[in-house]
């Protein structure tokens, strides 16, 4: 299958293996520049090898600085999708503070182990080789003693206990006794193995040592006695052999001894080639061992050649390997592999080569252990139950310690899962989904309270789909009602009308109507309901229906109002008009409260004024039901106010309500309004009716509609940033 480019690179970015930042490119660009280098370094070494050799130089370099940005990333990638989760991070972080520590702490007890029984090891070896020589230096003192006796006494300078030593011990038969009276030789050094002794010139009273003498080394003890006017030097040496090392390393592994200068044999680099074969049985002379310089350190490693010891720059060869290394008692029964540098004097000079020579000792912890407390016996095996059972006791802790954290930290991040979890549930919009709580610490509180916030939540989504719900009822009420106010006026040829409302809230409380009763006859209503909102605008709705029912379809006509109201039994009202008699407004307003005071409860009233104009006589009759007085602005500025008539209309029964007449004269401008024009208050005051009439009065000329606008502008400036408080309401009619 063959992927366009487009493609390609799609599916490699959704595998995450494009590289997208600038590391990741730079990356990529070096490896493809060393990949072409390469290429061009292949082909040229075909022609020229010289081009080759230059640009194998620079493939090297982009390949290695490629390498490492590509790790970086790798790391990168590896932080990214590895430590995302919070298990993983609390398990990394628990390598960091508690691993690593723990096994940098291990491998420190370790290797601090493996030093201590690396010295322990040699120092067996050392120790041997003292106790040695303090065993010579106790027979090379017996020696000079007896034949300093010998001496005092003119005898013959003979040494008995010499020669009982070397019948009870086989060892004195290789050792080699020399005297010396002053400068003269005595003849014992001849019953002794070997050559004949140099004089020493450095040993004045006791010395014992390891000694280089004719390339040889040996174990050498010395005694210097002052006797009569002279001295008497005894000597005993032994030579430091395969002999001498082997019965040190019977009980304890392998040992090996190097020494520089001297090109061993073939027997001793094939048994430490061998790794701890016995040598073969041969001669037992002392070791021929070329004179060098002091050393200033030593090194001893381990390779596929065997071991090699190197000091001061300069490696030192095998000269013997004795013993063997013992078998492992068991798997942690390792090998332990340890070198010390012994003093070596020079019997010429007498001056101290501190690293003549180097002993290498291979053994395993149960031999050093067995050294170790060789002297304690049975009560050995009672510290090792001991540490046995500490171990054990630290194991069952470590274990302990090891559940609790596990289930500590599945606790936390099986919370964080949770939390997680419930996180994706309320991003899909599921707020029911609740986390179960099963503890009581610090995540089962936050827990708690996520679910406390997902229940608050989805107790807000359902108020504000209620609320959308009511918000969508009310703005359909809103366009009902809005239906309500006349949008078309029939103008009398007389007299021109204009109305506005605007609701404090979504519907309005308030009311104002325009009736026409007759080609020459206006009713102008207006109204205001006690309440806000729904209530108030249902009752606005009654009251609009009722006035216009009565007013204009169905009404008897009367002008005696006392006839009007006459009630026969709760709830029906007698309508016995006689003929002829034209509307009446106070009637109406009885006939209005009636209804209302029957089917309103006793808190619901209404203020209602009603007038009815005669273009022909330009007369006004009206009837204020409890409402705001309307105004007569006359051209001059008078004013005139319409108070006849009674109160409000749905509080009290059976009332009356008086009628008023005025004549409207040409120019003249009629004024209702509701309170929630002229009540408004800010840090001056109410914005009142003076200024109300003030603002009509100064802008009389202008056409109504714009009237009403000025008017509604000033009420908002004297608001400002408040909230509406009432319904604004503002009826305004100008006589012709």
């Amino acid at each position: 299958m063959q992927w366009s480019y487009p493609e390609l690179r799609f599916r490699l970015i959704k595998a995450g293996l494009w590289p997208e930042g600038r590391m990741a490119r730079l990356a990529c660009y070096l490896a493809g520049m060393a990949g072409v280098l390469f290429g061009l370094q292949k082909l040229l070494g075909l022609f020229a090898k010289s081009w080759g050799e230059h640009l194998g130089g620079w493939v090297g370099f982009l390949t290695v600085l490629a390498t490492v940005l590509f790790f970086i990333l790798a790391f990168r990638w590896l932080k990214r999708r590895v430590l995302w989760r919070l298990r993983n991070r609390l398990i990394v972080t628990y390598v960091f503070i508690g691993v690593i520590p723990a096994v940098l702490l291990v491998a420190m007890t370790l290797i601090t182990l493996y030093g201590l029984a690396g010295q322990f090891a040699v120092f067996v070896v050392t120790a041997e080789i003292h106790s040695q020589l303090r065993s010579l230096e106790a027979a090379n003192a017996a020696v000079s003693n007896e034949l300093a006796a010998r001496l005092e006494r003119g005898d013959n300078p003979a040494a008995e206990s010499l020669a009982g030593l070397r019948k009870r011990d086989p060892a004195w038969g290789r050792r080699q006794v020399c005297a010396w009276y002053g400068e003269k030789p005595l003849p014992l050094c001849n019953e002794g193995k070997g050559t004949s002794l140099t004089l020493p010139s450095f040993v004045k009273g006791r010395f014992r040592d390891i000694v280089r003498d004719r390339n040889e080394l040996h174990l050498r003890v010395g005694t210097s006695l002052p006797l009569r006017s002279t001295k008497l030097t005894v000597v005993t040496s032994e030579p430091f052999d395969e002999n001498l090392v082997g019965n040190i390393a019977a009980d304890l592994g392998e040992i090996t001894l190097y020494a520089s200068g001297v090109t061993p044999d073939e027997t001793a680099s094939k048994n430490d080639d061998s790794s701890g074969s016995q040598p073969e049985s041969g001669s037992h002379a002392p070791l021929a061992v070329a004179p060098e310089k002091k050393q200033s350190g030593i090194t001893i490693s381990s390779g596929k050649h065997g071991t090699t010891v190197q000091a001061d720059q300069q490696i030192l060869p095998p000269i013997f390997t004795v013993g063997a290394l013992p078998e492992p008692a068991g798997s942690l029964d390792l090998e332990i592999l340890f070198g010390t540098p012994l003093s070596v004097l020079d019997w010429k000079t007498g001056k101290e080569e501190r690293r003549g020579a180097v002993v290498r000792v291979r053994t395993r912890p149960t031999v050093l252990y067995s050294h170790l407390f060789a002297a304690l016996g049975e009560f050995v095996q009672g510290v090792a139950y001991i540490l046995l059972g500490v171990g054990i006791f630290f194991a069952i802790i470590e274990l302990i310690a090891l559940i609790i954290g596990t289930r500590m930290t599945r606790t936390v991040t099986a919370a964080v899962a949770q939390l997680h979890a419930a996180t994706q549930h309320v991003d899909r919009g599921d707020f029911s989904h609740r986390i179960p709580v099963k503890s009581s610490d610090q995540l089962a509180d936050l827990a708690l309270s996520f679910n406390s916030m997902t229940a608050s939540i989805e107790k807000l989504i359902q108020e504000q789909k209620e609320k959308q719900r009511l918000e969508n009822e009310l703005a359909i009420a809103q366009e009902v009602q809005a239906q309500l106010f006349p949008r078309q006026v029939s103008q009398l040829e007389s007299l021109e009308v204009h109305g506005f409302c605007r609701p404090a809230r979504t519907v309005s409380g308030d009311y104002y109507d325009f009736l026409t009763a007759s080609s020459h006859k206006l009713i102008l209503a207006v109204g205001d309901i006690s309440g806000k909102g729904i209530s108030a605008a249902l009752l606005m709705a009654t009251i609009h229906s009722a006035v216009r029912a009565y007013s204009v379809e169905n009404l008897p006509q009367m002008r005696e109002p006392v006839a009007v109201g006459a009630v026969a039994g709760s709830g029906r009202v007698l309508a016995a008009w006689p003929e002829g008699v034209e509307v009446s407004p106070g009637a109406l307003l009885s006939l209005l409260n009636h209804q209302l005071y029957e089917s309103t409860p006793p808190e619901k009233y209404a203020t209602l004024f009603l007038g009815i104009y005669d273009g022909r006589s330009h007369h006004l009759t009206y009837s204020n039901g409890g409402h705001l007085p309307p105004i007569l602005i006359g051209k001059d500025g008078t004013i005139r106010r319409l108070e006849a008539g009674g109160t409000v209309v749905g509080l009290f029964d059976n009332m009356n309500y008086d009628e008023g007449a005025v004549e409207m004269h040409p120019g003249e401008i009629f004024l209702a309004y509701s309170d929630g024009v002229t009540e408004p208050e800010n840090d001056f005051g109410e914005f009142g009716e003076q200024r109300l009439i003030d603002i009509v009065r100064e802008n009389r000329e202008l056409p109504l509609p714009q009237i009403s606008q000025i008017v509604t502008l000033a009420v908002d400036n004297w608001i400002g940033d408040n909230e509406q408080p009432d319904d604004v309401t503002l009826v305004l009619a100008r006589a012709r």
